[in-house]
């Protein structure tokens, strides 16, 4: 069981907080809004109401002895960078921060964020996404390159082997995981078949990504 901390419990981070105590793990949840922390103290392990731009306060919330820590300050960027770098130089190993822009995201990762990311662009981008491809399940940007998508597979695949698919070679692309009867085969061989209705994680380039979502 890993143990985190949530830093900003507005919508994105309560959220975040939440489904990470549901999963089982050990989740701190900070905010300067009382209100806020009485609402999600009975939904994770503990909520405290501080300022987190005090190093003196965190430190004496033992941050430093968390897996992780997720920064979800939201309109404050200066509160969110004071909050990133203080958490980083007290120990944290690993720090997800929530950024407002690009330039916010340079910032974050120059005083040392392990990860950035973009919570209204990136479901933006997935509704977009799903929009306009009607078996497009899921879709995770790694870059402005290339991605992951889920998608239900093609009917022109149904029944054959990814041998006879040569999927690499015809499309660009390679299939990571097939999800078949709930079941999910993460390391598919040559001669795994792909049947009507599987589910397949597929990553690479954008351009050949396009080209297997349906309209």
């Amino acid at each position: 069981m890993k143990q985190y901390v949530v830093i900003g419990c507005g919508r994105f981070g309560s959220s975040v907080a939440k489904t990470l105590y549901k999963m089982g793990n050990d989740v701190l949840a900070i905010d300067g809004d009382e209100e806020i922390i009485q609402n999600i103290s009975e939904e994770v392990t503990h909520a405290v109401q501080t300022d987190a731009t005090d190093e003196h306060a965190l430190r004496s919330l033992g941050i430093r002895n968390f897996d992780v820590a997720v920064i979800t300050i939201g309109s404050n960027i200066q509160s969110s960078i004071m909050t990133t770098l203080i958490v980083k130089e007290l120990g944290v190993k690993y720090v997800v921060a929530k950024a407002q822009n690009e330039l916010h995201a340079k910032v974050l990762y120059k005083i040392g964020a392990d990860r950035v990311v973009f919570p209204e662009r990136d479901m933006g981008m997935r509704v977009a996404h799903n929009l306009i491809a009607s078996n497009l399940l899921d879709y995770i940007e790694l870059s402005p390159e290339y991605s992951i998508i889920e998608i239900t597979a093609l009917e022109e695949w149904e029944e054959k082997s990814l041998l006879d698919l040569n999927i690499r070679s015809r499309y660009g692309i390679n299939i990571m995981a097939i999800k078949h009867d709930n079941k999910i085969n993460v390391s598919p061989t040559a001669t795994d078949i792909i049947y009507k209705g599987d589910v397949l994680v597929v990553i690479g380039h954008n351009d050949d990504l396009l080209k297997i979502q349906r309209g």
